[in-house]
């Protein structure tokens, strides 16, 4: 289940954009699901893309694994915000019950949907139980690409729900909210709060 290769190569051109583009706010979930962990706990981050988050998490002083599948991404990470940011793509995560949470911000979209039952698997795996695991996904009816040429998974609600209560986990919160991408599409985008 290698990433898709168009998708690569569109983060890893864009990389110095994308580092700058979102600002330093953290993402609009991440204290909410952070204030759900205990003041210690390990946390893996995928697609950590310009660091802003990582940044976040590390100043609430949470221990981070930060991870981008892109290398362009972790250099720019580390440059800009000094977080230890490693290259691992989704399919590489071979981790058991290593982490407290899973933080994965606008990122799993990009995965295929044959692959996504193997990657939320692998994520189920790498918690200790009881772990914490957000992720948010653009919505839509079908996998296609958006108008950048990035694959996106595009589910349903239910799709996506039926997919990670196949992977082991319980849904613990979910909010479906407008957002417009990086291509200037306007879509609902639905967040889900999950637990081992």
């Amino acid at each position: 289940m290698p990433a898709d290769p168009a998708t690569i190569a569109f983060y890893q051109e864009r990389a110095p954009h994308y580092t700058l583009s979102f600002g330093q706010a953290p993402s609009r979930h991440l204290d909410a699901f952070l204030d759900r962990l205990r003041s210690s706990a390990h946390i893996l981050e995928l697609g950590c893309g310009g660091g802003r988050d990582s940044r976040h998490i590390i100043e609430r002083g949470f221990d981070l694994d930060a991870t981008d599948g892109v290398a362009a991404m972790a250099r720019k990470a580390n440059e800009r915000w000094n977080v230890g940011a490693r290259v691992m793509r989704f399919d590489q995560l071979d981790a058991e019950a290593e982490y407290d949470a899973v933080w994965a911000h606008a990122c799993l979209l990009h995965v295929a949907r044959a692959d996504l039952p193997g990657i939320l698997a692998a994520i189920h795996r790498a918690l200790r139980p009881g772990g914490w695991h957000f992720a948010n996904f653009k919505l839509g009816d079908g996998e296609g690409r958006d108008l950048l040429g990035r694959l996106h998974n595009f589910p349903s609600p239910e799709w996506l729900e039926t997919a990670y209560r196949a992977a082991g986990f319980a849904i613990e919160a979910t909010d479906i909210y407008p957002g417009e991408a990086a291509d200037g599409t306007q879509r609902d985008w639905m967040a889900l709060t999950l637990r081992r």
